[in-house]
């Protein structure tokens, strides 16, 4: 491999940088035996379920089990209607159907590409209605009753929660978070007049720590967080074969639950998060720094005023999205795409009856979007080739000038790298 190769992702770093400490964890769990629950397991629990602002904190095997344990503890069954996104992992809908439930999509904002709030109340206000009998709201078209909402805070970005809540609460629907990617954003409530974490706003939230997340641990796991103490009884009993004690099982459950050393590893990364989660704004920063001045051929992610991103990924939109990853490969720079298809457009899908054009922001952007290189360890230099081989690209193909080329900016901040 080209030693000048920069990587999409660097997961090796950091290992080798904690390696002592990793090593401690795993030589724990030999020397005691404690594989699965125990004291790793609890520790990390009351850590970031105080990280989180949260009441409660339990760790499971992924972040799917997070969010289809949080959607069934919730109330969710068989023949509801939940209502997330179509710009999102596959996961959040999966964990929905495998709740029993039909998967329903409202479109996303086109600056944050989480949900839009404005078309969640049309979809509530205009599709369904208030069932005579039942009080329920439902779906028109569907003829099934609408229970839940799960808004994604997708690449690290939270989504505007004040008016999504306020909707729910109007409509008695319950929010579960999907915060997959959101370990450690923020949120800021006008209505509370504070800044809120992400895991705490809903419900409960569901989060994955797949080893390239933000916090991720060595292989599966995930975590559910919440301050709805019948949720936590229900969650608890849900990850462990719905066992209240061991072998008294009060409700049909799953094998969900999170190994020791998985959540040994994750404690010792979780002291290194906040500071992690820095360097990644900062890498924004320089991002914005670089690119900001060929705002009409690159847009940039917008972090809105009510929103503290943690920047799990860095996706930018670009025309001939295809043409600009290939550049950035015979340039030895890894890229990514999240997500290339809708999920209303996947094969997965094709039964619940979508077709293109239903979510014109969501396709958009899906045609559009790159995600560069983005990890605390980027350096500034490595950022400087990365934005000069975007932007040699970007101008040739709109044939910018070249003397008013916005490259000559990256070449002048270059030499600020110290």
């Amino acid at each position: 491999m080209d030693r000048n190769a920069i990587p999409f992702l660097d997961l090796v770093t950091p290992h080798r940088e904690l390696k002592e400490e990793l090593v401690a964890v795993f030589e724990c769990a030999l020397d005691t035996a404690g594989f699965i629950g125990g004291p790793m397991v609890e520790d990390f629990e009351k850590s970031f379920a105080r990280f989180c602002d949260a009441q409660h904190c339990f760790g499971v095997s992924s972040g799917t089990d997070a969010l289809r344990f949080a959607l069934i503890a919730g109330g969710v069954k068989q023949g509801d209607v939940v209502v997330t996104v179509p710009n999102t992992f596959i996961a959040t809908a999966e964990a929905i159907t495998q709740a029993g439930a039909r998967p329903d999509f409202v479109d996303v904002d086109e600056r944050t590409y989480n949900m839009d709030p404005e078309k969640l109340r049309e979809y509530l206000q205009v599709q369904c209605s208030v069932d005579g009998s039942t009080g329920r709201l439902v779906n028109k078209r569907l003829g099934m009753p609408v229970v839940a909402v799960v808004p994604v805070h997708l690449y690290g970005q939270p989504t505007d929660m004040d008016p999504i809540l306020d909707l729910a609460e109007r409509h008695n629907l319950i929010v579960i978070e999907d915060a997959c990617q959101a370990h450690g954003a923020e949120y800021f409530s006008k209505q509370q007049n504070r800044w809120i974490k992400a895991g705490s706003m809903g419900r409960a939230a569901a989060f994955s720590f797949y080893p390239g997340k933000n916090l991720g641990a060595c292989g599966e796991a995930g975590a559910v967080t919440t301050n709805d103490g019948d949720i936590a009884r229900k969650i608890r009993m849900l990850r462990d074969h719905g066992q209240a004690k061991k072998y008294y099982h009060d409700m049909e459950g799953y094998n969900g639950r999170l190994d020791s050393i998985q959540a040994g590893i994750l404690r010792v990364k979780l002291g290194h998060l906040t500071a992690w989660n820095e360097k990644r704004r900062e890498c924004d920063r320089r991002y914005q720094e670089l690119l900001g001045s060929a705002h009409e051929v690159i847009k940039l992610p917008s972090e809105p005023s009510f929103a503290k991103a943690v920047y799990h990924l860095y996706v930018v939109r670009v025309q001939n999205r295809d043409h600009v990853q290939k550049h950035l490969a015979e340039a030895n720079i890894g890229t990514g795409i999240h997500y290339p298809i809708p999920l209303h457009l996947q094969k997965a899908y094709s039964a619940l009856g979508y077709t293109k054009g239903d979510f014109a922001v969501s396709e958009r952007v899906a045609a559009e979007i790159l995600s560069l290189p983005m990890y605390p360890g980027l350096t500034y230099g490595q950022q400087d080739r990365i934005a000069q081989q975007v932007l040699n690209f970007v101008c040739r193909e709109t044939s910018l000038e070249s003397s008013s080329s916005p490259s000559a900016h990256v070449a002048s901040l270059a030499t600020q790298d110290g």
